[in-house]
C-alpha cells in the first residue's frame, strides 16, 4: 500500500528537532516492515489540539485525490488530541483509510471509548443526512402540490449546463413564492435541483427583485 507518514512536534524547542527525526526513522522503519511505499512524508510543529494546520489539510489532499491508501504516526497523540483527534479520525474512517502506528507495530486499535464515540458521530451524520434529503423531498412535493413543474427548470439547465446551474433563478424564486412556499422551502426546493444557496441569499435577491419592478 501507499502511505503518508505524519510525524508532529508541539514547541520549537531543540529537542522536538530529535523527536520528528525519531519518528521520521521509526516510521519508516514500520513502513519498511508492512511493505508499504512511502509517498510524502508530513513534519510539522503544532498543538495537537489544533485541527488548522497544514500538514493535516495537505495528508486530507494525499486520501482524497486517492494518492496514497494509508497513514502512518508513531501514535493517535501525534494525529491530536480531544475533539481533534475524533475529528481526524472520523473523517479518515469516512475515507476508509487505515491508521498504522509504531505503539501498535501495526493497525492502530482505537480504545473503547474513542470507538464509542466514533460510532455515535456516524450515526448522528447519517440521521442529519437522511433529515436533510428529508427536507428536500417534502418541499419537493409541497412545491408540485401548489402548481410547480420541476421539469419545465430541468429542460431549463439542459439548455445551458454550468452556469444556469451556478446561479440562482430569480424567476423560480418568484414563481414558488406565489405559490405560498417560504423562503425556507424554496431553498429546500432549489437545492433538490442542484442550486446551493442560504436562506438569506434567495431571500435578498427575491427582495432585490421586487425592489427592481417597484423602480420602474
Amino acid at each position: 500500500m501507499r502511505t503518508i507518514i505524519y510525524c508532529r512536534v508541539s514547541t520549537d524547542k531543540k529537542t522536538q528537532e530529535t523527536s520528528l527525526q525519531r519518528q521520521y526513522e521509526e516510521l519508516t522503519v514500520l513502513a519498511e516492515k508492512l511493505n508499504f511505499t512511502v509517498i510524502d512524508c508530513i513534519q510539522e510543529k503544532a498543538s495537537s489540539y489544533d485541527i488548522d494546520r497544514d500538514g493535516i489539510f495537505k495528508l486530507l489532499d494525499y486520501f482524497s485525490r486517492q494518492e496514497a491508501d494509508c497513514l502512518c504516526i508513531q501514535d493517535e497523540t501525534r494525529l491530536g488530541r480531544g475533539n481533534t483527534k475524533i475529528a481526524l479520525f472520523h473523517q479518515l474512517r469516512k475515507m476508509q483509510i487505515p491508521i498504522y502506528t509504531v505503539t501498535h507495530e501495526g493497525e492502530l486499535e482505537l480504545n473503547e471509548a474513542d470507538s464509542m464515540v466514533l460510532d455515535i458521530v456516524g450515526i448522528v451524520e447519517e440521521h442529519q443526512r437522511k433529515l436533510h434529503n428529508m427536507k428536500i423531498k417534502r418541499g419537493m412535493r409541497r412545491a408540485v402540490t401548489n402548481g410547480y413543474n420541476p421539469q419545465e427548470n430541468l429542460n431549463h439547465i439542459n439548455q445551458s449546463p454550468g452556469r444556469e446551474r451556478a446561479e440562482i433563478p430569480i424567476k423560480e424564486i418568484v414563481r414558488l413564492r406565489q405559490n405560498k412556499l417560504t423562503f425556507q422551502e424554496i431553498t429546500t426546493v432549489l437545492e433538490g435541483l442542484g442550486y446551493h444557496a442560504s436562506k438569506a441569499t434567495i431571500h435578498r435577491r427575491y427582495q432585490e427583485y421586487i425592489n427592481s419592478l417597484n423602480d420602474d
